[in-house]
């Protein structure tokens, strides 16, 4: 007999079988996540048992034979996920709080979230990061961090939507769907099977975290804000006050390090600072810095100034020489989130050992923040007062911005130098895994940079940056940012009288519309770039290149076909030898897919000769689905190579999904089935319309020939709806044609029971 997560899986399968549907139309009828019950039939995750008694219910079956069976599987568990820690780090003078994180700590237990508010310095990301660290082992899923930006100077606060795809991110969703709704339920899903901990710093209000909260399971969430989020069901709420006298003594004692005998003196600073962690911690870095002064010193200076801030903040920035508070002024228009010593080296035009020092001494004075090791940032209110500083005292700040701007630039470009691109000769010598780990890490801070640069009309710079971040994007295609960016970027090469680079960013456009399955819209920016008069044959290839895509998609394939042949004479003219592969590969795609089976293995052949590494895919994809009714064995060893190749997850469900189709025509129909499963678990968290609605007639097909109408029926159906979303009246018809194809073809009887075939 099966063990336990083998046995449930093979009776989740069954009752797949038995209901007939699609992994979509059974989620959607058992009220669950479809991506989670792909995990849940592939034995990637145990399901809750909620879960399969909504399964069962949608096949009329008894769930409490199986309740023996989930509990074994659940003592088994599915594999492990790899455990994320985002936290930043605990700090080592935390003081007090024991109620407080005792409250926190136990509504984290019962309730699975708590909402920290109180004024800004009161210490309410302090308390979070000590009780997410405290309650680690609790949570060995790990920490997820995030910032909010809800109150940060000089920066948007991050909208749901982007803060979803940066934790989808963070659990290894690459391409999460564009929809904020579906991210949130996705989200939602990928924190079900995890038991994970997640802080969530600086909301706005609740409306700005409502969808980041997590659902059922044993993952929990820590939130942080100014404002109390009562309106927020089933999150309590801890408002944080100043320190007690005691604590604020203690804490100022430590920070100072110094024995508190001066109990006036220190009742003074300690009023001045309010009873607020960071105005006490600056306070006595102060005084550890002067050993020759007095607590009755510091609280003397401290009265000299104006305000509670300005006395705790003017006094930490006393302590510094010249060079250091120009530092620190310039930190307050530093566009982004957090940085490293080279940004601060360019926003200050210093030299790496200089910048380093300075860097050190802001750390130690508490006005500068070392979340991570060499990464660094300032809490918001010291943010403001050095903005603050800097309008007054620095008018060479927005130089200082645009250098800054500059090292962003240059270095966005020489990463992304070192990555491989299709219609790019060749790379510069460089490690790929690190160039996408630095746009991972600087990701946030380009954007900012760029709307940086968009304000201060530094047109250069948006011009340009988005194609330094081209292959980034083309990893992460499609998305809010790529399409916001790129359409900024054009018109700034259009205001610069640069006809070329306004072709290449529209190009750019195009395919990003393209992705988002916006066909109509990408034909727009591939006119409007056709139009720019550039007479660059390696552009104009690449324009008919992408134009050649939309075409196919849209399933004018004889016009598809042309743009790829004027695509590969332009390529030739430029000895572009990876555009003439493409090219060529396109080319024998629509002709497969307009009947000429040998033309098009022929024309795969010679892109295969001149293609090299995962650029070879389509070439091989399209010899394998060429070859499948007359030579088996070449045409799965062809397409299992191009699996094997494919490094993009995308790409792999591509290629999934033609062996399913080469599978159906060899007659190996419950393989097919298999590969077009797994390409759409892979396409499950990609924002990948286009794809879908390609690989959905096929599977449907598939379907249809291995006599699971209904399933085919429900694939048709999604692509009906898809395409009414995407404005696609073509695959729309196409689609209900196959449907009724299919309702017409197969006697009543064996539709099921499913009320659409009652008469």
């Amino acid at each position: 007999m099966s063990s336990g997560p083998e046995h449930l899986n093979a009776q989740l399968t069954r009752i797949k079988e038995l209901s007939g549907l699609s992994v979509r139309a059974l989620a959607r009828q058992a009220g669950l996540s479809s991506s989670s019950l792909s995990r849940y039939l592939t034995g990637q995750l145990v399901p809750p048992w909620e879960a399969v008694v909504a399964l069962c219910r949608v096949v009329a079956r008894d769930p409490r034979p199986l309740r023996a069976v989930w509990v074994e599987a659940s003592k088994a568990g599915a594999a492990p996920s790899p455990r994320r820690n985002d936290l930043p780090a605990d700090l080592a003078d935390f003081t007090g709080r024991e109620t407080d994180a005792a409250l926190v700590e136990e509504l984290l237990r019962t309730a699975g979230a708590v909402a920290i508010d109180g004024m800004a310095g009161v210490g309410k990301t302090s308390l979070a990061v000590h009780v997410a660290h405290r309650l680690a082992p609790s949570f060995p899923d790990g920490g997820l961090y995030l910032d909010l930006h809800g109150f940060t100077p000089g920066q948007e606060p991050l909208e749901p939507s982007a803060a979803l795809g940066r934790l989808l991110g963070a659990l290894g969703v690459a391409h999460p769907p564009a929809e904020t709704l579906e991210r949130a339920a996705l989200w939602r899903s990928e924190l079900s099977r995890r038991r994970a901990l997640v802080v969530l710093d600086n909301a706005v209000d609740a409306e700005h975290v409502r969808p980041l909260l997590p659902g059922a399971g044993k993952s929990a969430v820590l939130l942080t804000s100014r404002n109390r989020l009562v309106s927020l069901d089933g999150v309590p709420p801890v408002s944080l006050e100043a320190l007690p006298p005691a604590d604020a003594a203690s804490l100022f004692g430590r920070a100072a390090g110094v024995d508190l005998t001066e109990e006036e003196a220190v009742a003074q600073v300690l009023r001045q600072c309010g009873g607020l962690p960071l105005a006490l911690r600056m306070a006595g870095a102060r005084l550890r810095h002067r050993p020759g002064w007095t607590v009755a010193v510091l609280a003397e200076r401290l009265r000299d100034n104006a305000g509670r801030f300005d006395s705790v903040f003017g006094m930490s920035l006393q302590q510094l020489d010249a060079v250091q508070r120009r530092m620190f002024r310039l930190l307050g228009v530093l566009p982004g989130a957090d940085f490293d010593a080279p940004v601060a080296g360019a926003l200050a035009d210093m030299t790496p050992d200089r910048v380093n020092a300075v860097l050190e001494e802001l750390v130690d004075a508490h006005l500068v923040q070392e979340p991570s090791p060499g990464r660094y940032r300032l809490h918001d209110l010291i943010r403001r007062y050095a903005a603050d500083i800097a309008a007054d005292e620095e008018p060479q700040a927005d130089a200082a911005v645009r250098r800054v701007l500059s090292h962003y630039l240059e270095q966005a470009t020489a990463y992304d130098r070192t990555l491989p691109l299709p219609q790019r000769k060749e790379t510069v010598p460089g490690d790929p895994a690190k160039a996408m780990a630095w746009f991972d890490t600087e990701y946030a801070n380009l954007v900012a940079c760029f709307d940086t640069a968009a304000r201060l009309g530094a047109d250069e710079v948006v011009a340009e940056l988005p194609q330094a971040m081209r292959v980034w994007f083309l990893r992460h295609r499609g998305t809010d940012d790529q399409v916001r960016l790129l359409e900024a970027a054009a018109a700034a090469a259009e205001r610069l009288g640069r006809s070329r680079q306004r072709a290449s960013l529209l190009v750019d456009l195009g395919f990003a519309r393209a992705a988002a399955g916006r066909l109509a819209e990408a034909l727009a920016a591939y006119e409007l770039a056709g139009q720019s008069g550039s007479d660059d044959d390696e552009l104009a290839g690449a324009l008919a290149l992408r134009t050649g895509f939309v075409r196919r998609d849209l399933g004018d394939l004889e016009a598809a076909q042309a743009q790829f042949r004027l695509a590969r004479t332009l390529f030739e003219k430029t000895g572009h030898r990876s555009g003439q592969s493409q090219a060529l590969a396109f080319d024998g795609w629509v002709t497969l897919h307009l009947g000429r089976r040998g033309e098009a293995a022929e024309l795969a052949r010679a892109s295969l000769a001149l293609a090299e590494g995962p650029a070879r895919m389509t070439g091989l994809v399209t010899l394998g689905v060429a070859l499948a009714p007359d030579d088996p064995a070449e045409s799965l060893q062809a397409l299992h190579e191009a699996l094997r190749l494919t490094e993009v997850q995308h790409n792999k469900a591509w290629c999934h999904n033609y062996l399913g189709v080469a599978l159906r025509v060899m007659g190996s129909l419950d393989e097919a089935l298999e590969h077009h499963r797994r390409a759409f678990e892979l396409l499950e968290p990609l924002a990948e319309a286009q794809l879908e609605i390609d690989f959905l007639p096929t599977y449907a097909e598939t379907c249809r020939a291995a006599g699971r109408h209904d399933e085919a029926l429900a694939l048709h159906e999604r692509t009906i709806e898809l395409a009414r979303r995407l404005g696609r009246p073509r695959d729309e018809e196409r689609a209900r044609e196959a449907y009724q194809a299919i309702v017409g073809a197969v006697p009543a009887g064996d539709h099921g029971t499913d009320s659409r075939f009652r008469s």
